[in-house]
């Protein structure tokens, strides 16, 4: 059976010696497990994997060895996503009635329908497709469908495709504190380091002491050293709000790790893309905003960027000025895009999305060409190829 269970994680592509195995069969032999499942769980852990990534594939690997589990059929995977069980309820529209629904031409007919319906309309409205209301397809209002719309007064997105959004939303600030789960983000993280020793010498330098120490006939001679730190600087824009919601814990997690291992961190906050101002406390992202124009003048271009967000909205969020959509930004996201990518060249976008759905959501493809392909999933892989390109 042991040779089973070492043959099985090789062939799911865990890198197990045979040294590891026999270091294995040792422990067996002198009844470190004893007869208890979970223990030679554990102990078959701590032997055999080497590398924080591979625990999934052990843990798959020792339910069909031991527990008679049977592995799925290579390629096929099943994944119901957690918002249509939510929405299973909602009424939905068939696909002929989506069809017939149609983008109202453009950007400047969008926005001059809307004032002309907001002047013409004088009470509430439900259902349909013209005036401002919910659950209708009109281009405006709220629990409906529209493949182009503004959003008014409805609680979170549903389908993503609103090009403006006029309620006032509350966003909270990522948790740094968050540990669970940060600690495989730490390791991806550690790639991007250099290390130096500066400031005070508090540090015992054993080698030197010693030499001098001896050097010296006997008599202790005690050498100190600077403190070792890594003196990557790092700047990190995290979007917060609406469909980055769920991506949240994932975020908190990052944020967590990289305030860890960088010493030399700036973090700031922006929704959706970065346009003329972005801000440190979501709680007051009204009051206390911070130029994006100072930020650049104010951090050195030797400072890496990293843009974690999902990169999923209205492509005239990122190529019309005005296209925001809390305000009437004076310069498209493109324009910003462009300034911060040149004034820092080290940098590398994170995005949350999975990789294989990057294709449906044109926003994304977008924001990958402004990034000159630097765009990278948020998993263990893509923080390892994330942080290889700053390294470079």
């Amino acid at each position: 059976m042991f040779i089973d269970f070492f043959l099985s994680l090789r062939k799911a592509g865990v890198p197990v010696s045979l040294k590891e195995y026999l270091a294995l069969v040792e422990a067996m032999e002198k009844e470190v497990a004893s007869y208890n499942v979970d223990d030679f769980y554990y102990l078959g852990r701590a032997t055999l994997v080497k590398d924080e990534r591979n625990l999934d594939k052990y843990d798959r690997v020792f339910g069909h060895v031991f527990k008679g589990l049977e592995p799925p059929p290579d390629g096929e995977v099943a994944e119901i996503p957690e918002e249509w069980l939510r929405k299973m309820a909602e009424a939905v529209l068939t696909p002929e009635e989506k069809a017939q629904i149609e983008a109202m031409g453009g950007w400047e007919k969008l926005m001059e329908e809307l004032r002309k319906r907001l002047a013409e309309q004088t009470g509430r409205h439900q259902g349909g497709s013209k005036w401002i209301g919910t659950a209708g397809t009109s281009p405006y209002g709220a629990y409906g469908y529209n493949p182009e719309g503004v959003r008014i007064g409805q609680d979170g997105n549903r389908n993503n495709r609103a090009v403006k959004v006029w309620d006032k939303r509350e966003f909270r600030n990522l948790d740094d504190q968050v540990e669970l789960g940060t600690r495989n983000i730490k390791v991806a993280l550690r790639r991007l380091r250099r290390f130096a020793r500066e400031g005070a010498a508090v540090e015992l330098d054993l080698p030197d002491t010693i030499r001098s120490t001896a050097h010296n006939g006997g008599w202790l001679d005690l050498k100190m050293v600077p403190e070792r730190h890594n003196t990557v600087k790092v700047l990190m824009f995290f979007d917060v709000g609406g469909s980055m919601s769920p991506h949240v814990r994932t975020c908190e997690e990052l944020f967590s790790a990289a305030r860890t291992e960088f010493k030399h961190l700036e973090f700031f906050y922006f929704h959706n893309c970065p346009y003329d101002a972005v801000w440190r406390d979501n709680r007051r992202r009204f009051d206390e905003t911070m130029p994006t124009w100072d930020v650049l003048h104010t951090y050195p271009h030797d400072y890496k960027l990293i843009f974690v967000g999902d990169a999923s909205m209205s492509p005239y969020e990122i190529t019309v000025p005005g296209g925001s959509v809390e305000y009437w930004n004076e310069e498209s996201g493109e324009v910003w895009m462009r300034r911060m990518t040149q004034t820092y060249p080290k940098a590398v976008w994170l995005n949350p999305v999975p990789k294989r759905h990057w294709p449906y959501t044109p926003s994304i493809g977008m924001l990958g060409e402004l990034m000159e392909g630097r765009m990278f999933p948020l998993t263990l892989e893509g923080l390892d190829d994330a942080m290889r390109e700053l390294s470079r």
